[in-house]
């Protein structure tokens, strides 16, 4: 590849989220002749490229935990003349996954970068949603912490658009629909587990009939989800609402229980009602002391 150019090719290369015949023949043919490989998890795209026919020997970690060092190294890669593909363990790299990195230090470099499409499993689970597509909004993973689930909702009751897209681990998953039911939201559920493997499983309607779905399925906890939400028009909040700012709160906390800003942050990190984060609050807290010296 690019044998008349003395700079490489950094290739973004799309596998399966599952079915491995769902490799493109040109993604097989860029990881066949890619000097090297740098994957999220060699031991993971091991596997795939020996289902390919793959040799394996040219792979490189290139994970979350040490994607900011090896960046540098693959550039000098690069620059030497040899192609590189970049894989994520299933589905399109940097896509909630490790990549982003090498890319910009790519571009920043003047490196040719060159995205290999194939499958997604936010666009595969949104294709099959049935709900309205004219927009839709990828989130990433659902949050874990309950003031930062409830600012998603707003955000969601706010938006332009009506479907969001989110990852969920499967041991999250029933505690995610069941925020959504605690919550009284006004939203329709599809989830998506295991596409295209061989059990593969969807499952529609509010949050209340989702759940009741997953437990009739039993072993529900396993296997990746896609969490796809649309929003009720009639739970949507088009009128402006007033909403204390951070700093409000942070004081109003302080008076209320007579503490020091630290200790009135740890009390709205525990109060259900507090919609903020904690950099959000610590912000408002700095911002406090420039002002008033607080």
């Amino acid at each position: 590849m690019d044998e008349m150019n003395t700079v490489g090719t950094l290739y973004i290369v799309s596998t399966p989220i599952g079915n491995a015949r769902d490799m493109t023949e040109r993604g097989r043919q860029i990881l066949e002749t890619a000097d090297i490989i740098a994957a999220e998890d060699t031991r993971r795209s091991v596997v795939l490229l020996n289902k390919l026919g793959i040799r394996g020997n040219q792979l490189s970690a290139n994970h979350k935990f040490n994607e900011y060092g090896k960046a540098k190294w693959f550039i000098e890669q690069l620059r030497q003349g040899k192609s590189i593909a970049v894989i994520t363990d299933a589905g399109t790299p940097c896509i909630s996954d490790p990549g982003n990195e090498l890319i910009r230090a790519a571009i920043d470099a003047g490196i040719r970068v060159v995205g290999v499409p194939g499958c997604c499993a936010a666009v595969t689970a949104l294709s099959i949603s049935g709900f309205d597509l004219s927009t839709f909004f990828f989130f990433g993973f659902f949050p874990r912490e309950a003031a930062d689930r409830r600012r998603a909702i707003a955000m969601m009751r706010r938006g332009d658009t009506r479907t969001y897209c989110f990852y969920e681990s499967p041991k999250r998953i029933m505690d995610a629909v069941e925020f959504f039911i605690s919550e009284h939201a006004g939203v329709r559920l599809c989830l998506c587990n295991d596409m295209t493997k061989l059990h593969e499983m969807t499952f529609r309607g509010t949050p209340a009939e989702v759940r009741d779905q997953l437990l009739a399925k039993g072993s529900y906890d396993k296997g990746e989800y896609v969490l796809l939400c649309e929003v009720e028009e009639d739970y949507l909040i088009t009128e402006v609402e007033h909403v204390s700012s951070p700093e409000a709160l942070l004081v109003d906390c302080m008076v209320q229980h007579d503490c020091t800003a630290k200790d009135a942050i740890k009390l709205l990190l525990k109060d259900d009602n507090n919609t903020y984060s904690k950099n959000e609050l610590y912000a408002a807290h700095l911002a406090l002391k420039e002002r008033f010296g607080a």
